[in-house]
């Protein structure tokens, strides 16, 4: 009977042990995925940023190709200097958002404006600058939208059980997502 007594003694320790390090096993790779995601996010918004930065180096371009054709849209150019000013100065993704954002609006602006001047239009300069443009807006869509996916898949790993418990353990926090300023859907009017 002690034979049968130490032997499930035995098998219960083991039993334990198992558990144990199947949980620590868990932990780790739920760690690790959530260390993983969250520097995945880190390298996506570097992207978005590294396309901002291609339009940034873009618009000062366009505007001294246009500048001297007309000069009564001086209030678009100060916009533009103005956006892109805050943009530098933004500390956090989503101030850099918001501001790259207002850099849309007055880029949109620009562009009507352009497409009033046929004569400018048909500058070789004036089209390739914003043929480029017209690029770089599609790439930063694009890597918004990679930015967003990899939000929704980390927020996903941040909020389901049991995940989430080991997240909330090591202040993995939910992260946000790019989203437009509001106002962003309606084109802008320029008035000559």
């Amino acid at each position: 009977m002690g034979k049968i007594l130490g032997l499930g003694c035995g098998c219960l320790a083991l039993a334990i042990l198992v558990v144990g390090l199947a949980l620590g096993l868990y932990l780790r790779s739920t760690y690790n995925g959530l260390v993983e995601q969250s520097l995945a996010i880190d390298t996506q918004w570097a992207q978005v940023e590294t396309q901002y930065q291609r339009r940034f180096d873009l618009i000062p371009n366009l505007v001294e190709a246009t500048k001297g054709i007309f000069e009564q849209e001086r209030a678009v150019f100060g916009q533009l200097a103005d956006a892109r000013a805050r943009y530098s100065g933004a500390a956090t993704p989503s101030q850099r958002a918001e501001a790259a954002t207002q850099v849309e609006s007055a880029l949109a602006r620009l562009l009507v404006v352009v497409e009033n001047y046929p004569t400018l239009r048909s500058q070789a300069n004036v089209t390739q600058l914003m043929d480029e443009l017209a690029g770089t807006e599609n790439r930063i869509a694009v890597e918004r939208q990679r930015y967003n996916e990899r939000v929704q898949a980390y927020n996903n790993t941040v909020k389901r059980f049991p995940s989430n418990l080991i997240a909330a353990w090591f202040n993995f926090e939910e992260r946000t997502y790019f989203q437009a300023a509001s106002g962003a859907e309606t084109a802008p009017k320029v008035q000559f």
